[in-house]
């Protein structure tokens, strides 16, 4: 067992007290990540992150955005997938990416944004096609991504060329992705022009709300990395199913869905759950204890 593994234990059973403090405010104030080995713990949605490296804010093919955030952190292999992917997409006609929040230095809730994104293997891409790679810090804060997607969210708009459908290809073929969140519209228009040979990477390109400006990379859980939750396959992945292209898409451009019909029925409200930016350190793993204390 890890010597980190065996510390963090010990911090939550001695630290009743931070157990039970907001833990995006806490991972969020860090600025650095932790010194040794990669390791991804927990779940995409409840973890953290050992040995998170740095995006580079500027490199020959991307940069990284709104770096006021402190956001371009993610586990090795993901800062690998984005250079080689921004060198590839120059393939497609594109000068590089235009990179969004990654995940805090040690990974863990954020105080804004995100449900998501907390074991840095999530990362967000912009739809915006460089125009140059050299903005200034300040531009990069006032910069803001483009929608690809009309706003009745029935289709893609006018800002949509050829070159996204490959650009997605190039990001989801890559074997080290598990799924990319898009805009329903955006798939919907991939599906168009779907053949056989697409089944295997488009299959991974998923309808999702709020995801008409870029997609949402999630990586898979690395080789070495016992204490990283797999993401829960699909229904299509268990059946070794088809690409996605089927009715179950296009239930996020239906009626039902885009204009629900009030119910005549009151219904009680739910009660909230605890999102990204009220979860505890005594909702996260017990191991995020060592990460966040560590040196």
């Amino acid at each position: 067992m890890k010597t980190w593994i065996i510390a963090g234990l010990m911090a939550c059973m001695g630290s009743a007290g931070l157990a039970e403090t907001t833990a995006a405010t806490l991972f969020s104030a860090k600025p650095l990540p932790t010194a040794g080995e990669a390791q991804p713990v927990g779940a995409y949605g409840k973890g953290c992150a050992a040995g998170n490296v740095e995006l580079a804010e500027t490199g020959p093919t991307w940069q990284a955005m709104r770096l006021s955030r402190n956001r371009n952190w993610g586990q090795p292999v993901t800062v690998a997938y984005l250079m080689e992917l921004s060198a590839a997409v120059q393939a497609a006609g594109w000068r590089g990416l235009y990179i969004g929040d990654i995940g805090n230095p040690r990974g863990g809730p954020m105080n804004s944004g995100h449900a998501s994104h907390q074991m840095g293997l999530d990362v967000d891409i912009w739809f915006s096609i460089p125009d140059r790679l050299d903005h200034s810090r300040r531009e990069r804060e006032k910069m803001s991504a483009i929608s690809i997607r009309s706003d009745d969210q029935l289709s893609v708009n006018g800002n949509w060329d050829p070159s996204y459908r490959e650009v997605l290809r190039l990001a989801a073929q890559d074997p080290r992705v598990d799924r990319i969140f898009v805009a329903a519209a955006i798939k919907i228009e991939m599906c168009k022009t779907a053949t056989p040979a697409d089944k295997a990477w488009l299959q991974k390109i998923r309808p999702e709300a709020n995801h008409e400006d870029h997609m949402h990379v999630r990586l898979k859980c690395p080789k070495g990395s016992p204490l990283c939750e797999r993401q829960k396959p699909t229904v299509a992945e268990l059946s070794n199913g088809g690409d996605g292209c089927d009715d179950t898409l296009m239930w996020w451009v239906s009626d039902a869905y885009l204009h629900p019909k009030p119910s005549k029925t009151p219904v009680p409200a739910a009660p909230r759950k605890k999102g990204a930016r009220q979860l505890l350190m005594s909702d996260l793993p017990a191991q995020c204890a060592a990460v966040l204390s560590a040196n």
